[in-house]
Parts: C-alpha cells; structure tokens; sequence
C-alpha cells in the first residue's frame, strides 16, 4: 500500500500541470476545475492497481482525465458561453491572458472529442499518442487536426 501511495504522489508531481489543463478546458469555473481534479486524481488512484503499462504512464493519465471531464459534462450538461467563468490568470501578461480566454471560447465550440484532440495537440503529444489517447489512428489525428484548425478560424467570434 506504501509504495501504491509513493508511485501515486510521483504521477501526480509529474503530470499535474497536464491534468489541471485538460480540467480547466471542460470546466466552467474555477470550482468545478477544481472538482473535475479531484475526481480525475480518484479515478487515478482507484484505477492504478489495474494499469497494465500497455500505454505510457502519461497517456493513461491524460486518458483518465479527458473520460473523466467528459462523463462530468455530460451529467452536467454545462453552459460554457459565459467566458466569465474563466479563473483567475493572474501569473500571465494580460496580452496571454486575453490569448487564453479567445482560445478557451473557441475550444468550447468544439465536441468533446475535438476539443482533446487539440488539448493534446497543444501538450505537444505525438500525434500516435494522441490517438492511443482517443482511439483513432495517428494519420486520422493529423486529418482531424486539419478539420478542426478550419473549423476554428470560421468561428464567428458572436456564435
């Protein structure tokens, strides 16, 4: 049980910043990030004992988080229009921070499955990765990044 806690406490030192991002984009304000963490890091510990290491450590991370935040919204079925919802970016420039709310608003017009294709795409993840993560082949994650870089510059900013 030690060394379960041990090998918890290091996964999460090494991929918190991953896990709050990915929480962050499916959240509508700062509670909910916080509680979409939370439970991604119960689902990570109730499911560490059977990790089978057939992925990379990140990748079972990320994939617990984004099921995670998905099954949460759709129980929730949240409003994410409202960009005042956003925290606090009080550690950026206010030019990133306004970088950071256009391309959160732009994000949540997104499905969920688009919108984590381009949250591991913005993790700099390889594209094979990312497709382990979502299920599709790492050439259909290339097509689909393309369809989704279209479909984010014809956002019309009042949709």
């Amino acid at each position: 049980m030690e060394q379960n806690q041990k090998n918890f406490e290091r996964i999460i030192r090494e991929h918190e910043q991953g896990i709050y991002s990915i929480c962050y984009m499916y959240s509508q304000n700062k509670e909910d990030a916080k509680d979409l963490v939370q439970d991604t890091l119960m689902n990570l510990w109730n499911g560490l004992t059977r990790f089978r290491g057939d992925c990379s450590m990140r990748t079972w991370v990320t994939r617990v988080a984004i099921n995670t935040c998905i099954s949460y919204k759709r129980k929730k079925k949240i409003d994410t229009s409202d960009e005042s919802y956003l925290p606090p970016l009080s550690e950026v420039s206010a030019e990133a921070g306004d970088q950071i709310k256009f391309l959160h608003k732009r994000l949540q017009k997104l499905d969920y499955l688009d919108r984590a294709v381009v949250l591991l795409w913005l993790e700099d993840m390889a594209y094979d990765e990312i497709g382990a993560i979502v299920g599709m082949s790492a050439k259909n994650v290339g097509v689909r990044l393309v369809r989704i870089k279209d479909k984010l510059k014809n956002i019309k900013d009042d949709e």
